[in-house]
């Protein structure tokens, strides 16, 4: 049975939806990724970008409340707030193993936008490198 797992932002629009779908492609086999957000605001298209270059499509996916999943059951619930934000950052209720991970907020960056999609990718990447660490660790096998 796979684990659940939710990927917690302020605003649902970039960090928590990477997470969620380089999970979902990374350890499909052994994790279903939902996310979510305190305050969700509108799906950040330097995320949608910085995906897309890793064949990965969330251009229809909306954002959505931690309230419109607070009754489901998770095994783990990530926070991938950064620091700074840390305070601000929702924390999710009920079961589950509660981990943090800090990584910054595109919403934030600034510059030209290729400037800003630079930085995007970078956290990005990021999250790649914690996700690949997290699978090669929780990824086994029965």
């Amino acid at each position: 049975m796979k684990r659940k797992v939710l990927f917690v932002c302020i605003h649902n629009s970039a960090r928590s939806q990477m997470a969620e779908a380089l999970l979902n492609q990374r350890c499909g086999d052994f994790f279903e990724a939902e996310s979510a957000g305190l305050e969700p605001g509108r799906l950040n298209l330097l995320a949608v970008e910085a995906l897309r270059e890793k064949g990965l499509d969330i251009s229809g996916k909306t954002t959505r409340s931690v309230n419109d999943v607070l009754k489901t059951r998770f095994d783990y619930v990530v926070t991938v707030c950064d620091e700074g934000s840390a305070a601000g950052c929702p924390v999710f209720p009920g079961g589950g193993e509660k981990l943090h991970w800090s990584f910054p907020d595109p919403s934030s960056f600034t510059g030209t936008p290729q400037e800003r999609l630079a930085q995007t990718r970078r956290v990005r990447e990021l999250i790649e490198e914690r996700i690949e660490q997290w699978c090669e660790r929780e990824c086994v096998p029965a």
